[in-house]
């Protein structure tokens, strides 16, 4: 593993995570009308430690195409999914919440997790798949679920909503990881002209403000808890599909090291449920507190 790949995607990961709980924080104020609609950006523009978490998050987003420039998508979104350690670390300093067991349990299982899945599969690289039809489907699959469940979102917003809209968000992201991965291939082959005349870097712009607006309502609508542990464990996960499925990645594939694969994927799952659900993460109120409140009233 590349030191310099090690540092640009650990460091992505502590601005994504700050940025998410900064952003988070601020869009629990918004107004409820704004639900999945773009006046919500809008809205939270105004907002000066909404725009602070939001620079955060451009800056982890940079540093994570470095990090996909240099190395695998494979390799890269397990080292990603540790932005919840830094996120929780931001609302421990806020609440002055201890680890306790649950923790300390989430943190190793998640770090534990990401270290066996990356020393046992050793990620490495290989010859782009060039079937278009396997190209489409597993793209097409990842992006026609994340519509299916913001459209169930829409339905239950204050109860599974926020959950369903970051399993969405995390599908439209590590589906933007990997297309990302493709403009940087393309960008080394023939430079800006080669990477513009391509469909990919468009689809990563889009599938950025996408994910960003189904990120912003499911913050808006609940809790921290509630929706960052499914966007982080979703988005690796696709992205390590997409690696797997067309960008030509290989990890080792006798019965031990899938073993080994599969048990350091469903830790890396566990860990973020479980510091997910700590109780230093921020509850907020949510719009649930503030539609519950009108009610009273």
């Amino acid at each position: 593993m590349s030191v310099l790949v090690l540092v640009l995607a650990v460091s992505a990961a502590c601005c994504l995570g700050f940025g998410f709980a900064l952003q988070q924080n601020a869009a629990q104020h918004a107004p409820l009308g704004d639900f999945l609609s773009p006046r919500l950006l809008l809205d939270l523009v105004r907002v000066p430690r909404w725009l602070a978490g939001m620079g955060l998050m451009v800056v982890g987003m940079v540093l994570g195409a470095l990090a996909l420039g240099g190395g695998e998508l494979t390799l890269v979104e397990p080292l990603l999914a540790t932005n919840l350690l830094f996120a929780l670390a931001l609302s421990r300093v806020q609440t002055r919440q201890r680890l306790g067991r649950q923790g300390w349990a989430g943190l190793v299982l998640l770090a534990g997790g990401v270290t066996a899945f990356l020393v046992a599969g050793e990620p490495r690289g290989g010859s782009t798949v060039t079937d278009p039809v396997r190209h489409w489907l597993i793209v097409g699959g990842m992006l026609g679920l994340s519509v299916l469940l913001t459209a169930g979102a829409g339905r239950c917003r204050l109860t599974w909503g926020p959950t369903l809209l970051a399993v969405a968000a995390g599908l439209a992201y590590g589906v933007q990881d990997a297309l990302t991965r493709v403009s940087g291939r393309r960008f080394l082959a023939g430079g800006p002209a080669e990477l513009l005349t391509g469909w990919q870097p468009y689809a990563v712009v889009v599938l950025g403000v996408t994910g960003l607006i189904l990120v912003q309502s499911a913050f808006e609508t609940a809790p921290l808890r509630r929706s960052l542990p499914a966007l982080t464990a979703t988005q690796p996960l696709a992205g390590i599909a997409c690696g797997v499925g067309f960008l030509g990645d290989r990890l080792r594939a006798d019965a031990g090291a899938l073993a080994w694969e599969a048990g350091g994927l469903a830790a890396v799952v566990t860990g973020i449920v479980l510091l997910g659900l700590h109780p230093a993460m921020p509850q907020g109120t949510g719009a649930s507190g503030r539609a519950h409140d009108l009610q009273r009233r």
